[in-house]
């Protein structure tokens, strides 16, 4: 095992300890992007500017310097700025553009010593859950090359899943961070919407939009998520015994594979014998409001926000010449005709808002008259599809639509701005799946410490063989 394999805390120790250097960590990353060169992970990747910077942070470290991060490398979503490489947002008019500046998480980032390793794959805009990107090419999962890696920050999940990185940040609007976490084996976090800086990020929809951490574990996000809001944590970890959890069956644990299911419900009853108390609760009208908020909020903003984005950032693309050049096919079906009548009309875009706002009012109810603290469920209904599978899915011998599948139980509580976080549950069929809590707007490192105690209590992750 090398020490890229370890969590991010015992890597800060082996650095401050100066048991392991930067460079070590730069050159275990470069040979294990060769290695891994099919998984198709990295869109933007210099290998010596990586060990330019590595370089840098060890001649920090060696001077004495101490930062959360400090020498540590870190991958980047294709959407996210970073001055000195190109953000393409997985699209073909501003693929290979390099960004004047940072992102400001980014700026954050670096504030804390992480050396930015690259820019990984994405889908298409972000529009989408499967990373088969006409554009860039499909990125491949990690635990099985023909399957994908989730959406839309697959390569974020697949850099870190493959172990070529500890950490990478992606986005989430209705999952994107937290599907591709479960399908490739590692931990994920979306915040409260808000709580991290959007600047310098291409956007979808700024009422759903977040950007995220994805790595090895609960307590891994936990840090990279103060580093990105500034938030210190100041919070007492968390015991089990007497910790209420809701368990909403329909519709989160409703048509899920046999074997997903099984481990499922393997990980509630050890909880369970940790002294948690699970509580079955109802949501009513749930997926009905759901569906009134997802699409027209999302296809509304689009065209607002990224407009604003282009224009703002300095780009040189305009929306309708972006939307021209998209080159996947589902996500050209999604946006190509937004600006030629396709539109949503102002009042469907107030009725959905007013949808949102009665879903907000019932996670409310849900998390105030139960008296629990997060729901817990099955981050996806079923284990990573085969790439090429996406318009539709088995799921059960009934076909889906592949999108839609994916995002049934993460959308939402993106749609209703909540924290979510995604923890490794096991394997189902040889491949990863997730177990995954949601917990009340702003509650985001209080359910950081309760997802911590959970993962403590389950199985260790199961790894991929990595070489050395």
């Amino acid at each position: 095992m090398h020490a890229i394999d370890l969590p991010l805390s015992a890597i800060r120790k082996l650095l401050d300890e100066a048991t392991v250097s930067s460079l070590d960590l730069a050159e275990a990353c470069i040979a294990r992007s060769q290695a891994n060169s099919a998984l198709n992970v990295w869109v933007c990747f210099d290998p010596e500017a990586l060990r330019k910077e590595a370089r840098d942070a060890d001649g920090r470290l060696a001077a004495g310097e101490r930062l959360p991060l400090l020498g540590i490398p870190i991958a980047l979503k294709d959407n996210i700025e970073a001055a000195g490489m190109a953000c393409g947002a997985g699209t073909a008019s501003l693929n290979g553009k390099q960004p004047q500046a940072d992102a400001e998480l980014v700026a954050r980032l670096r504030a804390a010593g992480a050396v930015i390793a690259g820019k990984v794959g994405m889908h298409e805009l972000a529009f989408g859950i499967t990373t088969n990107n006409a554009v860039t090419g499909a990125v491949r999962n990690p635990w099985d090359r023909a399957r994908i890696p989730g959406g839309s920050s697959g390569g974020s999940g697949a850099v870190v899943g493959a172990r070529i990185v500890p950490a990478s940040i992606g986005t989430d609007t209705g999952g994107s961070v937290r599907v591709p976490a479960a399908l490739c084996g590692v931990s994920g976090f979306r915040p409260t919407v808000g709580r991290v800086p959007g600047q310098g990020i291409a956007p979808i929809s700024l009422t759903r939009d977040t950007a995220g951490p994805l790595a090895y574990t609960v307590a891994d996000c936990a840090l990279l998520d103060e580093v990105m809001t500034g938030e210190k944590s100041g919070q007492v970890k968390v015991a089990l015994d007497g910790l209420r959890l809701g368990v909403p069956r329909l519709p989160f644990w409703n048509d899920l594979e046999p074997g997903l299911e099984q481990a499922a419900e393997s990980a509630l009853e050890t909880l369970r014998r940790a002294g948690v108390e699970l509580v079955d609760v109802e949501m009513p009208d749930l997926s009905e409001l759901n569906a009134r908020v997802s699409f027209p909020v999302v296809l509304f903003e689009f065209v607002r926000d990224m407009r604003e984005y282009l224009d703002a950032r300095g780009r040189g693309v305009t929306l309708e010449e972006m939307i021209a050049a998209v080159g996947s096919p589902d996500v050209r079906g999604a946006v190509g005709t937004l600006l030629a009548g396709g539109g949503i009309p102002q009042d469907v875009y107030e009725s959905a808002l007013e949808a949102r706002a009665q879903m907000q009012a019932l996670y409310a109810r849900t998390f105030e008259s139960h008296r629990i603290e997060a729901l817990v469920f099955p981050t996806t209904p079923r284990v990573a599809a085969f790439i090429g599978e996406d318009e539709t899915v088995d799921l059960n011998g009934t076909q889906q639509p592949t999108f839609g599948t994916f995002i049934r139980n993460t959308d939402p509580g993106s749609n209703t701005s909540l924290p979510g976080v995604t923890i490794p549950l096991g394997l189902a069929n040889n491949l990863p799946v997730g177990l995954a809590l949601d917990g009340p707007i702003g509650s985001d490192r209080r359910l950081l410490a309760i997802a911590e105690a959970v993962q403590s209590a389950l199985p260790p992750a199961p790894q991929l063989e990595t070489p050395n």
